[in-house]
């Protein structure tokens, strides 16, 4: 499954502000980060405070705080905003008939496992995963 760079954007961003939830952090830091324009984190991050995941905090010492319940959150919740899960194949040409039907209900299956696995997984499960990976000693850095 690719997902969309909003959607990464965001994955990204609510796993930097749960792993601090007490700080306020600047869309700034997260946008530096990740090699990405503030402006366009800012569009990201509207969003996620529309589904009261983050909340906006202005004025000095202001940014972004995680609000959502990581152990509740599923990477689901926070892809759904982003992207249309339920897109399917394009219209096949008239001569695919079975060929593509059941090409779609094999590619269904996959997807509907997919969207089962992304409902399992919190973002604190993600976050454990995340200091692991840290901990052995991976570029992944955690928060």
């Amino acid at each position: 499954m690719k997902l969309q760079k909003n959607t990464l954007l965001a994955l990204y961003s609510v796993l930097e502000f749960a792993a601090r939830p007490e700080e306020h952090i600047p869309a700034s830091e997260i946008a530096e980060k990740y090699g990405e324009s503030a402006h366009h984190l800012a569009k990201v991050l509207s969003e996620l405070v529309r589904a009261r995941i983050v909340a906006s905090v202005r004025g000095v010492g202001g940014g972004y705080r995680f609000i959502g319940n990581a152990r509740r959150l599923t990477l689901l919740n926070v892809i759904v905003l982003f992207e249309d899960l339920a897109q399917g194949l394009p219209e096949p040409p008239p001569q695919a008939g079975a060929t593509h039907d059941a090409l779609a209900r094999v590619l269904g299956e996959i997807d509907q496992i997919a969207v089962a696995t992304l409902g399992s997984v919190t973002i604190a499960t993600l976050l454990k995963e995340v200091g692991r990976a840290a901990g052995a000693g991976s570029a992944v850095a955690a928060g």
